[in-house]
């Protein structure tokens, strides 16, 4: 689980101390909420029974852990000791500090879950710190959830303190078409809901801020504040209502080097949503209506799905005014018009097409038609192959079409894939705005808890209306254990372009874990960050631009020493039976760029997202956009990735936001979440 920086007091020593006692406290106070019941009631241990031995993960000689604490409920430790060195652009900083945390499950009071940290940088820029002089100072960080606290009258409910995120109701998040981001902001925040009414009340508020770090993670704050109220209510059989109020004091942009800056923008903005579902049929109409700086404007929306036998269909109308505004990122705003998707799905044969009509309320943005259609045919288990083709025609006029080739061979799974994009200049010349690439992806053949990939590319690319500049580039993405002791993992991505406009450089993040003992371990990390830009193959006029992605060169090493210990009854599903066998729930959350719902080399990982076990264990992503539950009982269970921090203009489908896992005895069970983009 990671953790974020908050605003400490100038006495380090002391918060020091805190954050150590807290967290040492979660793991080793008694479980005694535990019920009481007469140990000889209790069912027998499970007894692993599993034959095949290919089925299971390698055991060390450590698994016979005899000083494991296996009465009570869950609880678990862990400290951290770190050390980095980094350069930011031309600038160069160290960094070293600890962290200590953990979590237990209670009988009575939900589930506690606490990060704490303590870090010194020795920063040679001079606006690293908030007084304006090199940054030489102690930072602090902590987080505290409570989780599924029960109370009297079906109610439960989720409290935070520390590092969070705008709190959203089911109705915000259930978009298809336009999206409202959450806040990022250290503060205090609180939900509850009631099982039986289906009503759920939300608030929270506190500094605006943003995270910065990779593995040392931080959160800056800066000179704004946010607040956020909101509740949902069922008001009628099959109907839904959603009410939030969003106030803010600050915008997020660019800054001179590309970094996150907060600037002066007061908004307030009130979103209502109601909702009626049916057995094959869903409708929503959203009304949005925001007072800031740059003036009052109102929104409005619906949007309606249909399930058809072999057909499903999406369809909506909408009017965002100019200057709407919705806490401190941009949002869609002064645009209105319809949009129409079907998809047909049978056998061997898939396919949708859209079509959308999009006007400018001012006349400044884009005015015109923009349409995209997809096919796939699975010739057999082996082989499948299809195309897209998207256009654009309007203010701004382009075409991009896509083939693709995937086939099952040998040395694993093979994706060839050819990408064509071209965009017209205000005269309607096109020509050195032309985009091309060829892409090859392969994953390889591998033992079971290990993973490699590979991906190709060559083309010529357009980015920001700039001439086509030649560009190729190689990548590798993988895991391996190196004997019982030693694992590596990481992501390597180079690029080479020859034009002044190209984008070039090597992108990494590889780390090495070495297991000294039974609960300690040494992991050695290198990360390199060049940034990244807009695919010139993105088309859709309605696509929120990325923030901050053209950032001066990150590179630093780490060196994190590592002590956790685990007590209590594996984490089961509510009525696990205790004894249970256990596995180990790991994996990645990813932007999946060519929607195959597979995770290529080249693809890029998504940090600080949220990610929830049964509603109850929450962690954060790091770096490498990598997650893990480890000592999680066999069976069914529910995860849940929240797009808290999930740069626009990405979402998740229904289906990866939330979905069921069936964990098996001693299995490895790795789950890569895609987020996908409008096309």
């Amino acid at each position: 689980m990671k953790a974020v920086r908050l605003p400490m007091p100038r006495h380090p020593a002391t918060m020091s101390a805190l954050a150590s006692a807290v967290a040492l406290l979660l793991a080793t106070l008694p479980a005694g909420a535990d019920p009481a019941d007469d140990p000889t009631d209790d069912p027998p241990a499970y007894q692993d029974r599993v034959i095949d031995p290919a089925s299971l993960s390698k055991a060390s000689d450590d698994d016979a852990d005899t000083d494991y604490d296996a009465n009570g409920l869950p609880r678990a430790f862990h400290a951290e000791a770190a050390y980095s060195h980094g350069r930011f652009g031309d600038d160069t900083y160290r960094e070293h500090g600890v962290s200590a945390g953990g979590f237990r499950e209670t009988g009575h009071h939900g589930t506690l879950s606490l990060q704490a940290s303590l870090s010194r940088r020795d920063d040679t820029r001079a606006n690293a710190s908030p007084t304006g002089s090199a940054g030489d100072e102690w930072r602090g960080a902590a987080t505290l959830w409570q989780r599924n606290l029960a109370m009297p009258g079906q109610w439960s409910g989720d409290n935070g303190l520390g590092v969070l995120n705008t709190p959203a109701l089911p109705l915000q998040r259930s978009q298809y078409r336009f999206f409202l981001p959450s806040v990022a902001f250290a503060g205090a925040s609180s939900e509850w809901r009631n099982t039986d009414s289906g009503l759920r009340l939300q608030a929270g508020g506190g500094r605006i801020g943003h995270f910065t770090g990779t593995r040392l993670l931080g959160f800056e704050l800066d000179e704004g504040h946010v607040g956020a109220i909101g509740a949902q209510w069922r008001w009628a059989p099959g109907w839904t209502g959603a009410v939030t109020a969003l106030s803010s004091d600050g915008r997020l942009v660019a800054g001179d080097q590309g970094q996150a800056v907060i600037e002066a923008n007061t908004s307030h903005a009130v979103h209502a949503a109601t909702a009626w579902q049916g057995t094959r049929d869903r409708i929503q109409l959203n009304l949005l209506a925001s007072d800031a700086d740059a003036g009052a404007a109102n929104g409005a929306w619906i949007d309606a799905s249909a399930a058809r036998g072999r057909y499903s269909h999406n369809y909506g109308a909408f009017y965002l005014g100019d200057d709407l505004a919705w806490g401190s990122y941009p949002i869609n705003n002064d645009v209105r018009g319809g949009y129409y998707r079907i998809a047909y799905q049978f056998a061997r044969w898939s396919w949708n097409a859209g079509l959308d009509r999009i006007e400018s309320i001012s006349g400044d943005s884009f005015d015109g038609t923009y349409a995209n259609a997809h096919v796939r045919y699975q010739a057999s288990s082996r082989l499948g192959y299809g195309g897209s083709l998207s256009l654009r025609d309007g203010s701004d006029d382009a075409v991009g079409a896509q083939l693709f080739l995937d086939a099952r061979n040998d040395w694993g799974n093979t994706r060839l894939q050819v990408d064509g994009a071209s965009a017209r200049n205000g005269n309607g010349q096109s020509g050195d705005r032309d985009s091309w690439q060829l892409t090859l992806d392969q994953a390889f053949p591998v033992d079971t808890g290990s993973r490699l990939s590979a991906s190709l590319s060559h083309g010529e690319l357009s980015y920001d209306g700039r001439p086509a500049t030649r560009s190729t580039g190689l990548a590798l993405y993988g895991g391996q254990d190196l004997g019982d002791r030693l694992a590596i993992d990481g992501q390597v991505r180079w690029t080479h372009g020859n034009g002044p406009d190209a984008l070039r450089g090597f992108n990494a993040n590889i780390g090495i874990n070495w297991r000294l003992a039974r609960h300690w371990s040494l992991a050695a990390t290198l990360y390199q960050n060049q940034g990244a830009r807009r695919s010139p193959f993105q088309l859709d006029p309605l696509a929120n631009d990325p923030l901050f992605v053209d950032l001066p060169r990150e590179r630093s090493a780490f060196l994190v020493l590592r002590y956790e210990r685990e007590a209590g009854r594996p984490r089961a599903v509510i009525g696990g039976a205790p004894g249970a066998a256990t596995g180990h729930v790991a994996g990645s959350v990813y932007l999946d760029d060519n929607n195959d719902r597979v995770r290529n080399a080249a693809e890029l990982p998504v940090a600080h997202l949220t990610v929830i076990l049964d509603g109850r264990y929450a962690v954060r992503t790091d770096s490498a956009g990598n997650f893990e539950f480890p000592n999680v009982a066999v069976g069914r269970h529910t995860l849940t990735v929240l797009a808290d921090n999930l740069p626009l203009p990405w979402f998740f489908d229904d289906t990866e936001a939330e979905r069921q896992i069936e964990l098996e005895v001693r299995q490895d069970l790795r789950i890569d979440i895609p987020a996908t983009r409008p096309r």
